[in-house]
């Protein structure tokens, strides 16, 4: 068996767990002053954690997509196909909730599977 590997936070979660062949992320979030500039920040900050595991977002199998406004989901799914190659996309979910910062218009997380070997644009 794996050694399970954690990128901890200074708070009470990890922002991912590698537990066998999957990687488990936590809550992805990006800055700016749109949802554009925010949607891609976020994927930059999770491509940058996949990193620390070798791997990049065609790994990413399964994505839940929070947002502050139930418009914006218009907008993510064209900016979405910026970021996959085409009919290989994660499964994905999407829903609206509240953040404890203000600022904040989305946040992902997501499974990763490690096996999973596709290129990406």
């Amino acid at each position: 068996m794996t050694e399970t590997k954690r990128i901890s936070t200074p708070w009470s979660y990890s922002m991912a767990v590698a537990a066998g062949d999957f990687v488990f992320l936590a809550m992805h979030r990006g800055f700016g002053d749109d949802f554009t500039a925010q949607f891609d920040d976020t994927l930059s900050n999770l491509e940058k954690t996949l990193a620390k595991f070798d791997l990049t977002l065609a790994h990413l199998v399964k994505v839940n997509v929070w947002l502050k406004r139930i418009e914006d989901v218009r907008v993510y799914e064209k900016l979405f196909r910026n970021y996959f190659e085409k009919d290989k996309y994660p499964a994905r979910m999407g829903a609206t909730t509240e953040f404890v910062d203000d600022d904040c218009l989305l946040m992902i997380d997501g499974i990763a599977y490690r096996e999973a070997r596709t290129s990406v644009k």
